[in-house]
């Protein structure tokens, strides 16, 4: 294999790794077989590992680098923070003007509170909406990833009906309810007379694919969750600030009750989290009109919002808003990207597909197009979806993950760039993916 031979410090860093860490990485999507890149540098769109290889880069953070590695504004505002105090532990102007720049972006969110990730925020969100409503249930989707909280974790691969993860209680996940993506009917069968605090959902799903919902089912979501006295989340971790200034509530025109954000939200460069939205709903987290613990929901954390990581958020964020164009551009290039793909695949009669929406791509090596993470799994080909992964490492390009292929754009990014994806992608279905039909 190609790969090995032109990565053998990787493989001497991976080797001694796996000594110190368990399975030799901090989070299990970051390895890859026979083992992982290990980086050096990292510029605008491109990565180089230990061994000097370049690499396009379309992992980009786990989505977080909208705008590349090193986007000098952000940097030079994380380097002026850092020389005038970087974590106090008290209030300070950043947090907000980062809330403020937020609730002027995104129209849904009315008040916010900042977390360290995406997963306490869909942990805080879930607390939440339970002692808002009073109630229990809360459902999420097949395929849906909302970080590693207990009770939101189980549905995201198959088997749908198991944990996700060893250590998780029967109780914790006894109220989460599992529904059908882009299906509006089987959802309404699902919570039909149930006592549900919230329906939670990523308006395009990440880690289940790059697929967007339906416009229609958003909307058809937003009446359910009226008529039960529920209310609707978006989880735009992935999405919010990426597909537009107003996240994807902004295209699809649908106004969730709450909001999870995070990636971005930390300038893509600091660890970062926050949930916001109706003020009835967040004044819930007041300790002012609230002054007893046990009357008020809890949110908290030693370096929530600090200021090394919300002036780096209120930078880019001022960055997008006052650069509408990133956006036009970025759909430009995706769209193209998309288009060209999956006429690639076509052309060569490969079982692949192409789904996503503005800088996201997905690829699946199935025979339809999946609408559905469900779909996507069940029709996957494992063997291709592996193989193109190792060709597009061997030709200098690398995305997450092997197994279920999701490649994010910058504004670093050229058409050049994405017309060269296209090119290893047309290789691939020419001569090795043929083969293996």
């Amino acid at each position: 294999m190609r790969y090995i031979e032109a990565t053998p410090f990787s493989r001497a860093r991976f080797e001694e790794a796996r000594k110190h860490l368990p399975g030799g990485v901090s989070y299990s999507i970051r390895h890859f077989e026979p083992y992982p890149i290990y980086v050096s540098a990292a510029r605008d769109r491109r990565i180089w590992d230990l061994d000097g290889n370049e690499y396009t880069d379309y992992w980009m953070g786990h989505g977080a680098l909208l705008m590349g590695h090193g986007y000098r504004p952000v940097i030079e505002a994380a380097m002026s923070q850092l020389r005038e105090y970087a974590h106090v532990g008290l209030p300070h102007e950043w947090e907000v003007k980062l809330a403020r720049q937020v609730s002027r972006m995104v129209e849904s969110v009315e008040m916010i509170r900042f977390t360290n990730s995406g997963t306490e925020a869909a942990m805080y969100v879930c607390r939440l909406a339970r002692a808002y409503t009073g109630k229990k249930a809360i459902a999420k989707f097949e395929g849906g990833w909302h970080g590693g909280y207990d009770c939101l974790h189980i549905g995201v691969q198959p088997p749908y009906e198991a944990p996700g993860s060893l250590g998780i209680l029967e109780d914790s996940l006894k109220h989460t309810i599992l529904l059908p993506f882009n299906d509006l009917e089987g959802v309404e069968r699902r919570v039909k007379g149930l006592e549900l605090a919230a329906i939670i959902i990523e308006p395009v799903l990440g880690a289940g694919g790059a697929i967007p919902a339906d416009p229609d089912f958003l909307k058809g979501l937003r009446e359910i969750c009226d008529s039960l006295g529920a209310l609707l989340i978006f989880d735009e971790v992935i999405t919010g600030f990426r597909l537009s200034p107003g996240g994807a509530q902004k295209i699809y025109g649908v106004k969730p009750d709450l909001t999870i954000f995070g990636k971005i939200l930390g300038g893509g460069i600091f660890p970062s989290g926050g949930f916001g939205g109706r003020a009835d709903i967040m004044e819930l987290l007041d300790q002012v009109k609230h002054p007893r613990p046990h009357e008020r929901a809890f949110q908290g954390g030693t370096y929530a919002a600090n200021p090394l990581t919300t002036r780096a958020g209120y930078t880019l964020l001022r960055e997008l808003e006052a650069k509408p164009e990133i956006y036009q551009e970025l759909n430009t290039l995706g769209e193209h990207a998309r288009n060209e793909l999956e006429n690639v695949f076509s052309r060569y009669g490969l079982e692949a597909h192409v789904t996503g929406i503005g800088s996201m791509i997905g690829l699946h090596f199935t025979r339809e197009k999946p609408r559905s993470a469900a779909m996507a799994q069940r029709e996957k080909r494992l063997e291709l979806a592996k193989a193109f992964f190792i060709h597009a490492l061997e030709s200098g390009i690398i995305y997450l993950t092997p197994e279920s292929p999701l490649l994010f754009i910058s504004a670093a990014h050229t058409r050049e760039d994405l017309d060269r994806l296209i090119e290893v992608a047309e290789y691939f279905a020419k001569k090795k993916g043929y083969s293996l039909k």
